[in-house]
């Protein structure tokens, strides 16, 4: 899944393609990466972030949805957890809601999936973005987390959602501390067990610079942080994930495939 931020204000690439000629141009390079799905977002959800008005959000997207829709020959996912901004990216083409409150923070979106079909996926987040990074507490945050998975996956049937239209995602860095999900990557493979599709949004994030800060023995770059998503998204493969959310579409496109070259025949 290739990230479209069309934003001033995400967390790594805020206002690189915040434009619709720009985003659209960055989609299309995307695809041509190799990207299997296109996420077009208008809000960003980094830590400490303001909300944005569904007005605003709806200018950034629609047309970029449309466009992407049209021409990228992909299907084009909306980042959004407002019903209103998923409903109007579905009728100018998107065939997914991807929603960081698990389609829990508008009461309207469930009558959106169910009503118009699309795939959606849900992911867990402890708090809202302006607040999740305050002191995030877990007991145990890999079944804490698989738990609430599994409460909104029964959540989301019995609201009429068929379990084959669901795909769910621990949500990295969305009220978790670095060794939280480091944890939560390392014991991905346990939430197959649901039955859904699993998606991983670990690019660039956090926890890959403070490791390689620790290995490099310096601030990591971009292009470190590139190559640190490549890696995990190796190990996050062999543990059967199905979907990562990136940003260097090429480059862990590219590790993804000679990782699945290389791994040891009978």
């Amino acid at each position: 899944m290739g990230i479209v931020n069309v934003t001033p204000d995400s967390f790594s690439d805020g206002g690189r393609h915040a434009d619709v000629e720009a985003a659209v141009a960055h989609g299309l390079r995307l695809a041509a990466e190799g990207a299997d799905i296109l996420d077009v977002g208008g809000e960003s959800t980094r830590p400490f972030s303001e909300p944005v008005a569904e007005a605003e959000e709806l200018a950034r997207v629609a047309e970029v949805v449309r466009r992407l829709a049209a021409e990228s020959g992909l299907p084009v996912s909306i980042d959004t957890s407002k019903a209103a901004v998923a409903a109007r990216a579905i009728e100018v083409g998107a065939e997914i809601i991807n929603d960081v409150t698990g389609l829990a923070g508008d009461p309207r979106m469930l009558a959106v999936a169910r009503e118009s079909g699309v795939g959606v996926c849900a992911m867990h987040m402890q708090g809202t973005p302006q607040t999740m990074q305050l002191a995030p507490r877990y007991d145990d945050v890999v079944a804490e987390v698989h738990a609430y998975l599994r409460q909104r996956r029964d959540l989301l049937v019995a609201a009429g959602i068929p379990l084959g239209r669901i795909c769910l995602d621990p949500g990295i860095g969305f009220g978790k501390t670095h060794a939280h999900n480091l944890e939560l990557m390392a014991h991905a493979g346990r939430f197959l067990d649901l039955g859904c599709p699993v998606l991983v949004g670990h690019s660039r994030k956090g926890l890959i610079g403070k490791q390689l800060e620790t290995t490099l023995g310096r601030p990591a770059t971009e292009a470190d942080r590139d190559a640190g998503t490549a890696g995990a998204a190796c190990g996050l493969a062999a543990a059967g994930v199905q979907i990562v959310r990136v940003h260097a579409v090429g480059l862990v496109r590219a590790a993804l495939e000679l990782f699945v070259q290389t791994l040891p025949r009978p």
